[in-house]
């Protein structure tokens, strides 16, 4: 599962587990956790019959994601010319390979949105955009909103912490 769902499935229960009041309760929430999270697994792994090369590649992204990340790179880091895995990833995955890192790169700006007190510089240096200008038109063109308006409407970060 994409640590993205992941953590998106993991909030939802704890919103849930916030409502909970009796052991039953909890006992059935925990029940409907491991069938949602199961069945999300099942899902996961019919529709993920994606080759080897392009399952290394998302990996190399995934854990490169901080950096610049070039299609010469990930051929050069799976052995496969640039045009062969540039046809391939967009063959099996119907998007192209840039595109698939930038939705990556924005998602975990939406995430430092909604979680951190990064500013925008630091969240375009941080996943290694050009420019904050170049960052901010990238994330308009993905969310439909700039990353102020966005975290404007998603900040979460709100601890009530009781001593």
């Amino acid at each position: 599962m994409e640590l993205e769902q992941a953590f998106r499935l993991s909030d939802f229960y704890i919103q849930k587990l916030d409502n909970i009041h009796t052991v039953e309760e909890v006992h059935n929430l925990h029940d409907e956790m491991v069938m949602d999270y199961t069945e999300k697994m099942r899902k996961y792994f019919r529709n993920n019959t994606n080759s080897k090369h392009i399952n290394a590649c998302k990996e190399y992204i995934y854990s490169h994601i901080k950096e610049r990340i070039m299609i010469e790179d990930l051929a050069d880091e799976l052995g496969v010319s640039a045009n062969y895995l540039s046809r391939l990833f967009k063959k099996e995955t119907g998007t192209s390979v840039s595109a698939y890192i930038r939705e990556k790169k924005i998602n975990m700006a939406k995430n430092l949105l909604r979680f951190s007190d990064c500013s925008m510089i630091d969240i375009a240096n941080r996943l290694s955009f050009s420019s904050q200008s170049h960052f901010i038109q990238q994330f308009r063109e993905v969310v439909g909103m700039t990353p102020k308006k966005y975290r404007d409407q998603n900040y979460t970060v709100q601890w009530d912490i009781e001593k």
